[in-house]
């Protein structure tokens, strides 16, 4: 059964009085206008929108920035391709010092120790050989090498490129 209320205004619905239990179940009814639904609406609405947007955004706050998957893992041997931007072999100044860097190598293994091997020349004396041997930690790309005797550098896995800022100088290399 339908019952068409559009006509009417104002009226009583159910306005007969139940003796038996004391209250009056009259209920005056006024019909809303034809804008009073979308005023009735429109703060829900908004609220509604607002709520939307804001579980977007933070959506799209929550997603994981650096996975960590296998290219990841730095274990190998490296070869020292530039310092600084400059190729292998290179002249540098380190500390007051003019050198010719020559060649250079690290290897990071899987027990969490690491080994630096570098071939550089101060001139006029004959070439020098440096190994410097490290432990490190990983957290995702980022290795933190303890060196024996010295202090602690860091160092980015990117593929098959390590890089190490090493006092000052970017040290590049690459599996």
């Amino acid at each position: 059964m339908w019952i068409d209320f559009s006509n009417v205004a104002t009226g009583n619905i159910n306005s007969h009085s139940s003796r038996g239990l004391g209250y009056n179940s009259s209920m005056k009814t006024n019909l809303p206008s034809g804008n009073a639904n979308l005023e009735t609406f429109l703060p829900r609405i908004a609220a509604l929108s607002l709520l939307v947007v804001l579980l977007l955004l933070a959506l799209t706050g929550c997603k994981n920035q650096t996975p960590v998957t296998a290219s990841l893992n730095p274990v190998g041997d490296y070869t020292l391709v530039s310092i600084d931007g400059k190729n292998v072999p290179c002249n540098l100044t380190h500390e007051g010092a003019a050198m010719i860097v020559k060649s250079g190598s690290f290897t990071i293994n899987a027990d969490g120790t690491c080994r630096s091997f570098t071939t550089f020349a101060v001139p006029p004396h004959p070439d020098v050989h440096r190994e410097v041997k490290a432990t490190y930690t990983q957290n995702g790309a980022a290795l933190t090498m303890r060196w024996q005797g010295a202090g602690l550098t860091q160092g980015q896995i990117n593929g098959n490129e390590f890089t190490m800022n090493n006092e000052g100088m970017l040290f590049s290399y690459r599996k």
